[in-house]
């Protein structure tokens, strides 16, 4: 039931924001909205000025007359508001052997169309935006306050490269860094594509430790390149009746020691899992503020059955940022989640990622859903602005159905002077329809396959 409501509320919030901005641009432009639906296909209830409340769906002779019927349909899949005069998903195109009127979408000058088309867009990004802005301003940056190293991985890159535990970071590349922040935004971003030059302090002792690039994994990979010390590994999720469920594992702990070994990253942790399978051993956890001894015995798969973090148990700091600057930082946020997103969309076409390691659909999204609100209000809301801003790069792509598809169609209308062909716009919305909904398929049943 978590799993349902969550993904009712974060869809429902998504949509409603998104298709809000078509509809008071409709509005604002003089143009009428007919339908505001939250979810695709039969009405399940609604209302309007003429008939009031009512459930199901309204007479075939129904007429609005300029008034919207606000309406909960049954596939909760996405939503949609039907603006006169428009192609769009209710595939409606009664208004074609008609007179075009004021108020439809067709007759109105190309600037209001577009205005209308992308402000669903504008509204996802302006959501993520505020979002962002307000976790800067009202809460500040999390800084991770070391530049320490806590663990080396035996055999990992780092150790090939030469780091030891208790490395201390002085600078890279020249640039010196004063937190484990800054360390990582001068490894994975402003050095890109350019081999580094470590300087750090080993027993009061300054050396250069060189590192090509070829020889750092991407930032995305599930390798850690260097563990900051304080870092523990942490439970996100336990799986039922997993060995970890039955051992007493619980999602929140931190894991101190494994097999009498002290952890420090999530690599060292898996690793001495997967080579002890079916063999029992003993584990200390840190639960709250309590340390407690329980034992876990691994799977002939040499798997436990818990989803692990790295946890920083270290000193942090909170920065802190004014009204404006909140605003630079947020924006900063945005292009760089960006750039990422086209980035992984990239790796996938290239066949360097796997399909279902980028893209979600609604079984994924749920259960993000819930982990971000049993993180707390603050992590459901930092979820909501990503998906937010991931729904708004998703839709204006030029593709058919999709708001960047119409923005096409109506910059190719704008340029010609001349409408497309009702007949030409229906056969192109039903095969992207087809192709959107064979696609959401699919996501499906990548969600499924990976549970």
């Amino acid at each position: 039931m978590d799993y349902i409501i969550y993904f009712a509320i974060t869809i429902g919030i998504l949509v409603f924001v998104h298709e809000f901005g078509h509809f008071i641009a409709a509005k604002a432009c003089g143009m009428r909205a007919e339908v505001f639906a939250i979810g695709f296909g039969k009405r399940l209830f609604g209302w309007n000025k003429i008939s009031g409340f009512s459930f199901g769906d309204l007479p075939k002779d129904f007429d609005g007359q300029g008034h919207t019927d606000y309406r909960l349909s049954l596939l909760p899949l996405g939503g949609y508001v039907k603006i006169s005069g428009m192609v769009d998903e209710s595939f409606d195109t009664e208004f074609a052997n008609k007179e075009p009127q004021p108020y439809e979408f067709r007759a109105r000058p190309t600037w209001q169309k577009i205005i209308v088309i992308t402000a669903g867009v504008i509204m996802n990004l302006l959501l993520a935006l505020l979002v962002f802005w307000g976790t800067n301003f009202f809460h500040g940056k999390e800084i991770t306050n070391t530049t320490t190293i806590g663990y080396v991985l035996p055999n990992s890159t780092a150790d090939s490269l030469g780091f030891e535990a208790n490395d201390k970071i002085l600078s890279i590349n020249g640039k010196s860094v004063k937190n484990w922040d800054q360390v990582q935004t001068d490894i994975y971003l402003n050095t890109i594509g350019q081999n580094l030059k470590f300087k750090v302090e080993r027993a009061s002792n300054v050396l250069t430790i060189a590192v090509p690039r070829t020889k750092i994994p991407p930032s995305d990979s599930k390798q850690t390149f260097l563990i900051p010390t304080g870092i523990k590994p942490g439970v996100n999720e336990v799986l039922p009746k997993s060995p970890a469920s039955v051992a007493g594992i619980n999602t929140g702990d931190l894991l101190l020691k494994l097999d009498n070994v002290p952890l420090y990253s999530r690599e060292q942790t898996t690793q001495i899992i997967t080579s002890h399978k079916n063999v029992t051993l003993p584990l200390v956890v840190l639960r709250g503020k309590d340390t407690v001894n329980i034992a876990v015995t691994p799977g002939a798969d040499g798997m436990i059955g818990v989803g692990l973090v790295d946890a920083f148990t270290g000193p942090v700091i909170y920065e802190k940022f004014g009204f404006f600057q909140s605003f630079y930082y947020g924006w900063q946020d945005v292009v760089k989640i960006t750039d990422l997103t086209f980035s992984l969309a990239g790796k996938v076409i290239g066949g360097k990622v796997a399909f279902g390691k980028v893209f979600g659909g609604p079984v994924k999204i749920a259960q993000f859903a819930v982990r971000s609100a049993d993180n707390g209000i603050l992590s459901f809301i930092y979820f909501l602005a990503m998906l937010s801003l991931s729904l708004a790069i998703i839709n204006i792509l030029p593709f058919p159905v999709l708001d960047g598809g119409h923005l096409v169609m109506i910059i190719i209308e704008g340029v010609t002077k001349r409408e497309i062909p009702i007949k030409v716009k229906i056969a192109i919305q039903n095969v992207g329809f087809v192709i959107l909904m064979l696609l959401m398929a699919f996501i499906i049943y990548n969600d499924i396959i990976n549970l």
